[in-house]
């Protein structure tokens, strides 16, 4: 007998998640494991930031919050939306979340009904999938590889679009790839989205501030689309805020007003403590996190050039996030001795019971011919982790 509800019997787990536990396990019985699994800064949080949650702390700022936040903040958070991105949402538009995860499945159990398609460009974030489908509506996957650096073409965009089509779901820079659309591209599939009014766009863009090629573009922005856009962010990439827990969206009046009811059923609001940080980082000029991305953009150019002498492994040249998506499957189908590479999940375990690195298999991000690398670590691990891939590469045939 279970107790458990078919619901949760179909949900996977995050595939990031279970590599990064496999690699601790073998850390535990004293193995030393290069975890690259993982989407997380290996920075800290910024001293000015953390002396605001100090004196939030000290001023006994321990109480309940509205459920969408503080005003300081959704004021604060409003503000930057023109500063940074010229979008046009108001306090009311604004709801704080326990991380950017969480924004995004309020919106998806917002908005999308029993069998509303909703079109995900692949690769996408291992989660997104598995939202769409916990609140029963239809994932439509619009396939990419290298050769586009992992982007949809306009063309592409309209013959996934039905009648049924309620909402499209994609990170701008991306995870896991690290392509990132200009502005002009985004331009391009705007001019699509404008024939199809019932179509809700949600747009991730919470690495905004880890982008190497120019500044990134809101599709929201776009006149147009402002009313039926849903801009997702957080602290948690760019100001190494991981653990603090805050994401954020603007989105049109209903959907943020649908998304205030669910939080408040759920989570209510979030930590006093964190809001408080928040509205300094909010508020603060995006130049102080900078030597971050100066440091991912030279991290970023160190893993393309080892990665290029790895033989068979085939890369794009990422302009944002910490992460290289290459296409590793060549080894598909050779063994070492009695064990075979089926496919990139077998890859992956191989490489992290031979060569102690933990990589994410691509089928988790819709891509099974691809792996995803973090570089979010330093400049040595790197060089040691890439040593130890075509060390172990190396003994397959």
């Amino acid at each position: 007998m279970t107790f458990l509800s078919a619901r949760v019997e179909k949900l996977q787990e995050s595939e990031t998640l279970a590599m990064s536990r496999r690699s601790n396990e073998l850390k535990e019985k004293g193995i030393d494991v290069i975890n690259m699994s993982l989407g997380e800064p290996d920075f800290v949080t910024p001293d000015f930031v953390k002396l605001a949650a100090k004196e939030a702390i000290d001023k006994n700022f321990s109480y309940y919050t509205p459920v969408p936040g503080n005003k300081d903040l959704l004021e604060a958070i409003s503000k930057k939306f023109k500063r940074d991105n010229n979008l046009e949402y108001k306090p009311n538009q604004i709801v704080v979340s326990t991380g950017a995860k969480q924004s995004i499945i309020n919106v998806v159990m917002a908005t999308v009904n029993p069998g509303d398609e909703v079109i995900l460009p692949a690769p996408y974030w291992v989660s997104y999938i598995e939202m769409v489908q916990l609140n029963e509506g239809k994932p439509v996957v619009i396939e990419t590889d290298l050769s586009t650096e992992f982007k949809i073409t306009p063309d592409q965009l309209e013959k996934a679009i039905t009648p049924k089509t309620k909402m499209f779901l994609f990170s701008n820079p991306s995870n896991p790839t690290g392509s990132m659309y200009s502005e002009k591209e985004l331009r391009a599939l705007g001019e699509v989205f404008k024939k199809h009014p019932q179509v809700l766009i949600v747009s991730d863009e919470i690495y905004e501030y880890i982008t190497f090629e120019g500044k990134m573009f809101s599709i929201g922005s776009i006149p147009e689309l402002q009313g039926r856009t849903v801009t997702v962010n957080g602290l948690s990439k760019g100001y190494a805020m991981t653990g603090w827990r805050l994401g954020y969206i603007g989105a049109p009046l209903d959907v943020a007003q649908a998304c205030v009811k669910i939080q408040g059923q759920f989570t209510s609001g979030t930590s006093s403590i964190t809001q408080k940080a928040a509205v300094v980082a909010v508020n603060a000029d995006p130049s102080v996190v900078n030597s971050m991305k100066e440091a991912f953009h030279k991290r970023r150019d160190l893993l393309i050039s080892l990665m290029k002498e790895v033989p068979h492994v085939k890369s794009n040249n990422p302009g944002g996030a910490f992460y290289l998506f290459p296409d590793v499957s060549y080894y598909f189908g050779k063994r070492d001795g009695d064990t075979v590479v089926k496919d990139a999940k077998d890859l992956c375990m191989y490489l992290l019971n031979k060569g102690h690195v933990a990589l994410t298999p691509g089928g988790a991000f819709g891509a099974p011919k691809y792996v995803r690398l973090s570089y979010a670590t330093s400049e040595d691990i790197i060089r040691e982790a890439v040593r130890r891939i075509a060390k172990s590469l190396a003994d397959l045939r």
